[in-house]
């Protein structure tokens, strides 16, 4: 072989090797990498089409649900609210027989469409009637949220116990306070 043959072979290898490393580069892996997040988003797609066909499936289940929990929130007149959550505690303290020392409504706004009452109680009784109240107010249909139970013993014996709780309850799209 001629070394004109040789160094035109050469030269065309080099231009083919650099071709193809140019191509890689321009075409080859930008194609890849296009297809490869292709791909992560159709699957992300049909993620998103099965949840919401899974969601209108299920349509009047969750709306018969959230109508029922919007049906037990508070009133929205901030007064009615409170006498509700105050008429809860007599109730509830009647039918367990525990002593309520004190009450302490609060209210927080945590938004344009909703609010909280938070109600700090104390009271005392025995065993059975601290368990009664607590569970009287977990079944109640009024929509309150345990925040905090603090039990302790009043006596040497623990015959007598203490209770702190802590309940807060949802008003949706409050009316604005005077």
């Amino acid at each position: 072989m001629k070394i004109e043959n040789r160094q035109r072979l050469l030269a065309i290898l080099a231009i083919g090797g650099i071709a193809l490393l140019a191509s890689d580069k321009l075409i080859i892996s930008p194609l890849t990498t296009s297809w490869k997040e292709r791909s992560t988003r159709i699957a992300e797609l049909k993620k998103s089409v099965s949840q919401g066909s899974f969601l209108l499936d299920r349509e009047q289940t969750i709306r018969a649900r959230w109508d029922g929990m919007t049906s037990n929130t508070l009133s929205d007149d901030t007064a009615e609210a409170e006498n509700e959550v105050l008429q809860a505690f007599e109730r509830w303290s009647q039918e367990s027989r525990i002593s309520i020392s004190s009450i302490k409504p609060q209210w927080r706004r945590n938004n344009e469409d909703h609010m909280t009452l938070e109600c700090r109680a104390d009271a005392f009784g025995s065993i059975q009637a601290v368990t009664r109240f607590l569970y009287e107010v977990e079944r109640d249909p009024l929509a309150l949220k345990v925040e905090a139970v603090e039990i302790a013993p009043r006596d040497n014996d623990g015959q007598q116990l203490s209770l702190g709780l802590q309940v807060s309850g949802l008003v949706l799209n409050p009316q604005e306070q005077p």
